[in-house]
């Protein structure tokens, strides 16, 4: 009873096998998503520069673009240089926006003295602007004309 079956299933299973090698001969070269062949040199992306000024937002509650370079900035486990400027106790001296208040609330809703872990990482969120194409067409529009 058991061989009948096993045979079975080998056979169904070498078929489909040999006929997926054919399938995959006949459908062509492989097309590269880079658009040259791998020994063909290509001309850099141009590079964007950083938009200076605050951006406008494009709906509520959307994050604040970062109006400046944010290349040297350290964010990892124990550093966060951003908030060497925008944590609350150095925002005024400093001149730049404090960090909204949410900042500082844990995941229970306890008001915390310093930002909070799940908020840590600026660049989650938060991203410099930059004068640079879109990389896919979008259609957006505010629901009611205003930010």
């Amino acid at each position: 009873m058991k061989f009948p079956a096993i045979a079975g299933l080998s056979a169904l299973a070498t078929t489909l096998f040999f006929g997926g090698l054919v399938v995959a001969q006949n459908t062509g070269a492989v097309q590269t998503l880079r658009g040259a062949d791998l020994e063909a040199t290509l001309p850099a992306d141009e590079i964007h520069q950083q938009m200076e000024g605050r951006e406008a937002r494009n709906y509520r509650q959307q994050p604040p673009l970062i109006p400046h370079s944010t290349d040297q900035y350290q964010i990892d486990l124990r550093t966060n240089q951003c908030l060497s400027c925008h944590d609350w106790t150095n925002a005024g001296e400093r001149g730049a926006p404090t960090l909204s208040m949410t900042h500082y609330l844990d995941r229970n809703g306890t008001q915390l003295d310093t930002v909070a872990g799940t908020r840590w990482f600026c660049n989650q969120c938060h991203v410099p602007q930059a004068n640079a194409p879109a990389l896919v067409g979008n259609t957006f529009a505010p629901s009611n004309g205003s930010n």
